[in-house]
């Protein structure tokens, strides 16, 4: 476990999930209030990895340069920015245009009336 995250559990735990999963949470939801395209997800948490990993080395002696520890990183914070996104785009579409769409659960929208002639 220590080899695949690069640090302690409780490292992995405090630095990953509780400071930079938020950190993640409002970078999706930032990216979806400017109306940015969804690949910018995808780089800023590559950042936010980088960033993860810097913290882990600094506060919790892990290793620096994890790769495992990096794509792990990468890849649940880049889960949780891009459910923010979806969650925060189509909070946004349906208040922006409520003549035109309807909420269709946590991450999505549908049109009104059916769809085009």
């Amino acid at each position: 476990m220590l080899s695949a995250i690069g640090t302690t559990p409780a490292g992995f735990i405090v630095v990953t999930l509780l400071l930079m999963g938020v950190c993640a949470l409002l970078t999706g939801q930032a990216v979806a209030k400017t109306w940015r395209p969804a690949w910018q997800v995808a780089a800023y948490a590559l950042l936010l990895a980088a960033a993860d990993r810097f913290l882990v080395f600094a506060l919790f002696d892990g290793e620096l340069l994890s790769i495992a520890g990096y794509v792990v990183d990468a890849c649940l914070l880049g889960a949780v920015a891009a459910g923010a996104y979806k969650a925060t785009r189509a909070r946004k579409m349906v208040a922006q245009y409520p003549w035109r769409y309807r909420r269709a659960g946590l991450f999505g929208w549908r049109e009104i009336g059916g769809g085009h002639p």
